[in-house]
């Protein structure tokens, strides 16, 4: 086994149990955490594919912006103080949903992916800043915005869920 194996399977190991360790979580401080060592395991894992800015951005973006205001949203809520109690209840009919995300995620790989769209998209990840960010903001426009959206309504709902309402 060569080194570089070696350390992927260390690498995949971490990521696999820090993702579990965010999950039952009981402290939302603690699961951000978690995710925190979950997004430097991801930027490893774009430096094995010789994808330095990748990984950079990765680090930057989630590892830093994206996790300080999760934080900063958590501690100015208090939500540090709300636990989580674990239901088997809600285990399965989150697990049809993953399991049917999973799916309908495989149905349109085999349907839409070909040998040619693979080079494409190695050639953008392999690609400078410049090239990179050509394709981000022209032909991955949607996603990009839809992304953010996606960002801000996970903030929005968080600061809807653990609003408490004063007494006047």
């Amino acid at each position: 086994m060569s080194g570089e194996l070696i350390l992927f399977f260390i690498l995949a190991l971490t990521a696999i149990l820090t993702a579990a360790g965010m999950l039952l979580s009981r402290h939302a401080v603690y699961a951000a955490l978690y995710l925190v060592l979950n997004f430097g395991t991801v930027a490893i894992f774009y430096l094995l594919l010789g994808s330095p800015f990748i990984a950079l951005s990765q680090v930057t973006v989630y590892g830093g912006a994206i996790m300080v205001l999760f934080l900063f949203v958590i501690m100015l809520l208090g939500a540090e103080q709300i636990t989580a109690e674990f239901s088997w209840n809600s285990v399965v009919p989150a697990g049809l949903l993953g399991l049917a995300l999973v799916v309908e995620a495989l149905v349109l790989v085999l349907q839409k992916v070909s040998a040619s769209n693979l080079q494409v998209a190695t050639s953008v990840i392999d690609a400078a800043p410049e090239p990179l960010a050509k394709q981000l903001f022209t032909v991955y426009l949607l996603p990009f915005e839809i992304t953010s959206i996606l960002l801000l309504v996970a903030m929005v709902g968080a600061i809807i869920l653990t609003k408490t309402e004063k007494k006047g």
